[in-house]
């Protein structure tokens, strides 16, 4: 006999929702794995700290926040060359992004043992900036590691810039010899069409 309870029409609606009727339903989209690079697969990282990032604005005559997350001095396998990259924790976007060169000093920041500052042309919102940045860390002990690693890599990069300037001399000087060559060659060949230029002038006078 059929029951006219609510209750038990609802249970039996349930229980044949819940039924596995052992159908396979095929995914609608099928995702695919992608590989996601981050520019940083051709360099090492020297060191890699939490901290929090601040950059003066000049025109406000203030600091304002870059973003909290990893600092990382990133060392080019083949070139040697050092940049010091920071991207925030949740977004990643870079918040600062510039080679070490050096000419760079760090220093720490107003008395603030867990703070540091420094000037670099940065490249982190795509073009070249000459900003003043203050980074603090959450103990005294990674703000000293931070500014030594810095000094470190500033003074390692003085050879690489002297030899980069060597490079460019020499090639500057080769383009010049080049030249000079060319010109002495221009000038051997004038001399030699003048030559046969007065010879025919002779020959003709002759006759």
């Amino acid at each position: 006999m059929a029951s006219n309870d609510p209750e038990h029409k609802e249970e039996e609606t349930v229980a044949a929702e819940d039924e596995d009727t052992g159908a396979q339903v095929a995914p609608i989209v099928k995702l695919e794995e992608v590989a996601v690079t981050t520019g940083e697969e051709d360099e090492d990282a020297i060191l890699d700290l939490k901290a929090k990032l601040y950059r003066f604005d000049k025109d406000g005559n203030q600091w304002k926040e870059r973003g909290a997350g990893s600092v990382k001095f990133l060392k080019h396998k083949q070139t040697g060359k050092v940049r010091l990259v920071m991207r925030q924790s949740k977004t990643l976007k870079i918040c600062a992004n510039h080679l070490v060169i050096p000419t760079m000093t760090v220093q720490e920041h107003a008395g603030n043992e867990k703070s540091c500052v420094w000037h670099a042309a940065d490249f982190s919102d795509g073009e070249l900036k000459d900003e003043l940045f203050c980074i603090r860390f959450g103990s005294i002990d990674n703000c000293k590691k931070f500014m030594e690693t810095f000094q470190e890599v500033a003074e390692s990069q003085q050879g690489k810039e002297e030899n980069k300037d060597a490079s460019n001399a020499a090639g500057l000087l080769e383009k010049l010899s080049v030249g000079d060559e060319k010109k002495e060659e221009v000038k051997e060949t004038e001399k030699a069409g003048e030559s046969e230029e007065k010879k025919e002038v002779e020959a003709a006078s002759s006759t």
